[in-house]
């Protein structure tokens, strides 16, 4: 026990003038003496606790200055009588000074035991009064003697006394102060205390001097034990909480701890807890909570427990009583101290969360088929110096927010940060050890407060640009210093020996106190943070029961589906494990609110373009994935991806890898051969085209628009910061373009490439070579082609005709006859020179003969032809005003209202004039003009 009481110094003889300022009324100090000597006191002393723990702990550091004044008015010894009546403060007072009454009943005897608490100034008062004692079981009151001590940090063990001060051993007697009846006939005695040794517990019962075999305890078999400088507490809300007073309340769950003591650490930064304070099992323990309230904690700054009694997993059953641990439900995390056991311990910091001012934040609340996610990790993102970002905004929330302009260069609507919250930095963001604080590195100054004001910033920044925030979340395991380890192991995690389950840290989700632990922390992120939604990681485990096993209706999934607060946020489920970096097939119950990471898609797409799947694949993914969102969701709620965050659309095509899908395009890594990068450059468009003319949401990873990558393999836990300076390469200039382009295709064409439903079948039309039926399950096929028709045939653009030639030779495809007044215009050749490959306006196709349009696809290629209305100047107006719309142009002018815009907005709008006579001139160029001016 650190800091607990320290040079209390007691004269047991008399036993009430006990330097602690016991208010001994109605007693002369001769009178005591002789009272003493008349119920043969001399020499008892009594043990302080039946029962005690095993293990005994007594330290103490604080010193407590004798007073040898006894406060009350004493009657001169000539005045003595049979009966002495005391001038007690009276109980209807202590109650009007606001004092906190605790009623015990005594295990025999039928008596009532009632303690009054009080302040005032700097003192506190304790007032206990007996009353209602049976005579025949309990003796005579005028015999009965109160027995107590003090203690904080061990309830095994009190203050031992001697002439020096403490010893810091267990004390072999208690102070004695006989009772003394009241003027309404009931017996008592008052305690007094400085407030500067407070918060302590008083441990107490009562014992005959004529009987010693005659011990009146409480119902409980314990000793009576009232709180003193604190209070007991509420159960809820788990966690720290200030009340509108300035009292602060703790609270913390564990159902198999023995004991449960508070470690509060002072701005000194010492390993050792400045104060400790073992709740008391009954007092402060309200079912598998324990709790205590303080009026004030301005002299300590963190705090955590030691939960006596629980287990680490990995030491293998070893005991940790001594190891403290962080409180789950912590909002602030501090600096990490050593910790017991070799562990790293992280406190949680005593004060409130910082105000922000979130006035003029809204939500983009864009529905899920209009996404179009980034998904990145904060510190790499832009840690590398090419950012030119200040040292102390690289790599955290405040440089993300400095790249908005990125994000809406590349059609980017939202973002998906890996992993925030406390983590391993050993493993990676994988492996949380906290479910309510951010990882402090992500801050600009590494600090806790800094950390969550800038990711608010972050946030509000990205919300004024149209552009949401999800984060993906772990709540299959903890790292191995997790905070929940050492607080009740067997009700926060699963137990070893599940089958299948690899990992010796996963957490039991399902059961109620981690499902509420879940569901706070997710409730929180959106609350204060204003998060968008969530991806869950490794979701296959939110799955599992209690004892290992998958649920079919899984009563975690439910709720965060049903939740009210989660209602308006995207909940997308994950399947990929951490651990063995797969990602699980498994059906995942979704109430209709449950999106999903699709792996099959990247699985299915990366093989057809390595030559080794089969077409009826290719299109079930195309499609919108109607074998796994069929059922009362959509393809709105396929997140497609083509590969995983730590390995790049660069890895893809650079290395082979059975494992990866990847195919190196002729040469395994760097090479100067012209053939094989020309290859690779279009197998990275490719990839990109068929995210973003699929049905589904497309993700695209950090750094695929800027040939980031990763040396071949997955690097998931240690990604490379991405070169920005990669941007102004010919190849980054390009590709951002081409997903801008992608990104603004599918805003304008969301009739048939953002679609919550499905396409109706007599909307699609399929084509193998040369116009025949495709060979769905003829593995040597390699060509597919595909009509999107639209319901409507007033519409300026008509169809959509794509073609995917995964085949190493040249296809010729016959394209279907264009809506009537239209014609085929090719947008989009990813076989073509790479500063060619893509246009706004397109190239005609020409009509070889009636009704015949034809097109060669070449190896390795896919393209994009588009059925244009063009038969009039007001046709092509109309074109290139789609097109500025689509791009979020502003066709009407200045600002009605006169006012200057801001200088991001001006800017943006002369990007996109330029933009408009771009167009323009590439219709000028094709020589089109002939053409469509009638």
């Amino acid at each position: 026990m650190a800091s607990v009481l320290s040079g209390f110094s007691f004269s047991l003889i008399p036993f009430d003038q006990h330097k602690f300022g016991a208010k001994c009324f109605g007693f002369h100090k001769s009178l005591i003496q002789k009272k003493h000597h008349q119920l043969g006191l001399q020499n008892l002393f009594f043990p302080f606790f039946r029962n005690p723990p095993s293990k005994l702990c007594a330290t103490s550091q604080l010193s407590i200055e004798e007073s040898e004044q006894l406060v009350g008015t004493f009657p001169r010894p000539e005045e003595e009588s049979e009966q002495q009546v005391g001038t007690f403060t009276r109980p209807e007072e202590l109650k009007g000074a606001g004092a906190v009454v605790y009623l015990f009943r005594t295990e025999t005897g039928g008596g009532l035991v009632k303690v009054y608490v009080t302040n005032k100034k700097d003192r506190y008062f304790v007032y206990i009064e007996i009353s209602s004692l049976d005579v025949n079981h309990c003796g005579d009151s005028e015999t009965l003697v109160l027995c107590w001590g003090v203690y904080r940090s061990d309830s095994s063990c009190f203050v031992d006394m001697d002439s020096t001060g403490l010893s810091g051993n267990v004390a072999k007697r208690m102070n004695v102060s006989p009772l003394v009846q009241t003027s309404v006939g009931k017996f008592g005695v008052e305690l007094e205390f400085d407030a500067k040794y407070v918060p302590l517990y008083l441990s107490f019962f009562l014992k005959s001097s004529l009987d010693a075999g005659l011990e009146i305890i409480s119902h409980r078999r314990t000793n009576f034990c009232v709180p003193v400088g604190m209070l007991s507490g509420y159960p809820g809300p788990l966690g720290l909480s200030y009340s509108p007073d300035g009292s602060v309340n703790f609270a913390i769950f564990s159902r198999h701890s023995e004991s449960v003591v508070l470690c509060l650490y002072d701005e000194k930064g010492e390993e050792k807890p400045a104060l400790e304070v073992d709740l008391h099992p009954y007092m402060n323990r309200s079912g598998d909570v324990w709790h205590v309230s303080f009026e004030s904690v301005k002299s300590f700054v963190s705090y955590g427990y030691r939960c006596r009694g629980g287990v680490h997993k990995q030491n293998n059953g070893d005991s940790s009583a001594e190891h403290v641990v962080l409180d789950p439900y912590a909002k602030i995390v501090g600096h990490s101290y050593p910790g017991g056991l070799g562990l790293v311990q992280n406190l949680g910091w005593l004060r409130k969360e910082p105000a922000f001012d979130w006035g003029g934040d809204f939500h983009p609340d864009l529905s899920m088929e209009e996404l179009v996610v980034y998904r990145l990790n904060v510190k790499r993102f832009t840690q590398h110096e090419s950012s030119q970002l200040p040292s102390g905004s690289a790599g955290t929330f405040t440089g993300l927010a400095e790249k908005v302009q990125h994000f809406k260069d590349l059609g980017v609507n939202a973002v998906l940060l890996e992993p925030v919250f406390t983590f391993d930095e050993k493993n990676g963001p994988y492996f949380p050890c906290h479910f309510f604080s951010l990882m402090h590195i992500y801050g600009p100054s590494g600090g806790p407060l800094s950390t969550m004001a800038s990711m608010k910033e972050m946030v509000k920044t990205m919300h004024a640009n149209g552009i949401e925030v999800l984060v993906e979340v772990v709540f299959s395991n903890t790292a191995e210093v997790g905070a929940l380890q050492g607080i009740d192991d067997s009700s926060y995690y699963l137990a070893n020996g599940v089958d299948d389950l690899q990992i010796q840290i996963a957490l039991n989700c399902n059961y109620p106190i981690v499902q509420n632990l879940i569901l706070d922390s997710l409730r929180h992120w959106v609350t204060e943070f204003h998060i968008d939604g969530f991806s869950f990681i490794n979701a296959s485990h939110l799955l599992r029961g209690f004892h290992g096993k998958y649920l079919s209706r899984p009563p975690l999934v439910e709720a965060i589906a049903f939740d009210p607060v989660l209602s308006k946020t995207k909940i997308i489920a994950d399947c990929w494990d951490p651990h063995d970096m797969v990602a699980k097939e498994i059906h995942f119950p979704h109430w209709m609110r449950w999106a999903e990471m699709n792996a099959k898609f990247g699985n299915d797409v990366r093989n057809f373009l390595r030559s080794e799947n089969l077409l009826s694949n290719l299109a079930t993914r195309l499609c919108g994935s109607g074998d796994m969102f069929s059922g009362g969701r959509g393809p709105a709620f396929s997140f497609n991806y083509i590969a995983r965050s730590g390995f790049s659309l660069v890895d893809l095509v650079g290395f082979n890898s059975d494992e990866e899908l990847s195919w190196n395009c002729g040469e395994e890594g760097p090479t100067n051969n012209i053939s094989v990068l020309e290859r690779r450059h279009k197998q990275i468009r490719n990839f990109l085209f068929i995210l973003f003319v699929s049905l589904g949401v497309p993700v695209l990873n950090m750094g695929d628009e800027c040939a980031h990558f990763s040396g071949g393999f997955p690097a998931y836990y240690d990604i490379k910061p991405i070169t920005w300076s990669s941007l102004t390469t010919g190849f980054g200039k390009q590709i951002s373009q081409f997903i801008f382009f992608m990104s603004s295709l599918r805003r304008r064409r969301s009739n048939l490439l953002q679609r919550r439903t499905f396409l109706k079948e007599e909307n699609i039309e399929w084509y193998g070579s040369d116009g025949a039926p495709p060979r769905w399950e003829d593995p040597s096929c390699k060509f597919l082609a595909m009509t999107l028709k639209t319901e409507s045939s007033s519409d300026i653009s008509g169809d959509l005709f794509i073609a995917f030639n995964a085949a190493d030779h040249p296809e010729t495809t016959l394209l279907p006859l264009p809506p009537e007044g239209m014609s085929w215009y090719c947008l989009v050749d990813t076989t073509l020179p790479i500063h060619n490959f893509f246009s706004t306006s397109g190239e005609i196709v020409p009509e070889m003969s009636a009704g015949l349009f034809t097109y060669t696809v070449k190896s390795h290629g896919c393209a994009l032809f588009e059925a244009y209305r063009l038969t009039s100047t007001s046709g092509v107006l109309a074109m290139i005003e789609e097109n500025l719309l689509s791009h979020d142009m502003d066709i009407d002018g200045p600002d009605s209202l006169g006012e200057k815009k801001p200088e991001h907005v001006e800017g943006f709008q002369k990007k996109n004039t330029a933009m408009a006579i771009e167009i323009i001139a590439e219709f000028l160029q094709h020589k089109m003009t002939s053409r469509i001016l009638s």
